[in-house]
């Protein structure tokens, strides 16, 4: 009758472990408006424009180069792998919060010798005795009747979910900063080489008018202001030439391993277009992104803690139990007849603790803290896209106002070349309108860097780039 009655108890400490007292999550509302916003600066989304969510990183990046840097960077990339290293450990700290709902069972043997003397002995003399046992059980285990137990493994789950989701930004992050650099590097590259051609030409025409000015047909004049433009054009080869090697350092650091030299773009022409991206029609894809996702994970990690603070205030209840066997002898201790077995309950009521109010109290404040920083992040989410959408409603603008600019001074260049080989003007004119052509066509590589820069900024901001694997327990 014992025995069923303790079975029962076990059965109704089970059927009770799924109750708890975590007050019931809602998700706050998201603090931004439910539209992108709109203006002259914010343009319609192309056509054909495609959805983040189902654009992976290498149907975006689709230079096959960059694919092979990026790649080598999520190996390779020390940031990304402490942080996959946090997940690891979030893992482990969840399973074993969630193994304190299971009862742990032991093995114990022990053996004492015990004299009593005469005084104590029933029989008025001194005796000796012996006892040896061997028993399985369970020395303590929670019955978690009001969930207190199930709340703190609910906070567990949620925060390791949340380092997979930081996981995630970082592979975003990684991502973006990886190409971001390689098309830095592109750039500058492109500028070398503008740099290097412009000092070639301007050390040809130097030669040209140092035989004039020999010859007495240029001025003194003449001579030294091209000589200042050969030496403005050294300058720019030896700046663009520090640049792409600090460029080269901040790709490598960032791959976490030297990226070979087959590898690195020529110019930004010889890296494939990347494709535009939609951000949806209204700002709720903003939701899916990692980094808010991870914001709403400890926001319902917090909102689990109420639970066990609550918890707090109802009684313990454990139960002992453990069989074996039992023998004065220890040759005899599995003999048959020498089965022994013990099983107990305990509840632990509190009546006075000092910390229950202050502690219950304390975490409704976490959740209003969580509550808040979820909000921030979804703010700068959206602040973020907006600005995004901003630099891509006015790039296509920037790109052919500077393209119409470069074809504009290369005719100025050639017609004051021209005017001034026939004697007809000074060749100060020629001059000015080489440094604006050169001036321009390097605001030209800025503004295409500009153009594809805001590509990956937009594509990293909509959440694009991270695997939406999750792990699995």
């Amino acid at each position: 009758m014992r025995q069923k009655a303790f079975l029962l108890l076990i059965g109704a400490a089970f059927l009770a472990a799924g109750c708890t007292m975590i007050p019931k999550y809602n998700r706050p509302e998201a603090p931004v408006p439910a539209k992108w916003p709109s203006g002259a600066a914010y343009k319609q989304t192309p056509r054909g424009a495609k959805d983040v969510a189902e654009l992976p990183w290498r149907q975006f990046f689709t230079d096959e180069r960059l694919q092979t840097v990026i790649a080598s960077a999520l190996q390779n990339n020390r940031d990304l792998r402490v942080a996959a290293l946090h997940v690891e450990r979030a893992r482990a700290l969840y399973r074993i919060q969630r193994a304190e709902l299971l009862p742990t069972i032991d093995a114990s043997g022990s053996g004492s010798r015990e004299r009593k003397p005469a005084v104590l002995s029933d029989g008025g003399s001194p005796k000796t005795s012996d006892l040896y046992r061997a028993d399985l059980g369970i020395s303590y285990w929670e019955i978690d009747f009001f969930g207190r137990i199930r709340s703190l493994e609910k906070s567990a789950l949620e925060q390791y979910l949340a380092t997979e989701q930081a996981r995630r930004s970082a592979q975003i992050l990684l991502i973006s900063e990886v190409a971001s650099a390689y098309l830095t590097l592109a750039a500058d590259q492109e500028n070398l080489e503008l740099a290097q051609s412009t000092l070639l030409n301007q050390q040809a025409v130097h030669h040209l008018i140092k035989r004039r000015f020999d010859t007495g047909l240029s001025s003194e004049l003449d001579l030294r202001q091209v000589q200042a433009q050969v030496d403005a054009a050294r300058v720019d080869v030896a700046l663009y030439n520090q640049l792409t090697a600090q460029d080269k350092n901040a790709l490598d650091l960032l791959v976490g391993s030297s990226v070979p030299v087959d590898l690195l773009p020529e110019a930004l022409s010889s890296v494939t277009p990347l494709p535009d991206v939609s951000p949806g029609t209204t700002s709720e894809v903003l939701l899916s992104r990692p980094d808010i996702l991870q914001a709403e994970n400890l926001l319902k990690a917090a909102n689990a803690n109420i639970g066990a603070a609550r918890a707090a205030f109802f009684p313990r209840i454990a139960l002992t139990t453990s069989v074996g066997t039992a023998s004065s002898d220890l040759s005899g201790l599995f003999d048959s007849g020498t089965g022994a077995w013990i099983y107990g309950a305990q509840m632990v009521m509190p009546i006075f603790d000092a910390r229950t109010w202050p502690a219950l109290k304390a975490s409704k404040v976490d959740k209003e803290i969580a509550v808040a920083q979820y909000e921030k992040v979804i703010q700068a989410a959206f602040s973020e896209v907006a600005d995004a959408l901003a630099q891509r409603g006015t790039i296509g603008e920037q790109m052919d106002a500077q393209q119409s600019l470069v074809d504009a001074t290369l005719a100025s260049y050639r017609l004051a070349s021209v005017r001034y080989t026939k004697g007809i003007d000074t060749y100060l004119n020629a001059l000015v309108s080489q440094r604006a052509l050169y001036v321009s066509r390097r605001g030209l590589i800025s503004t295409r860097l500009s153009k594809l820069a805001n590509q990956v900024r937009l594509y990293e901001v909509l959440g694009g780039g991270g695997d939406s694997e999750m792990g699995k327990d």
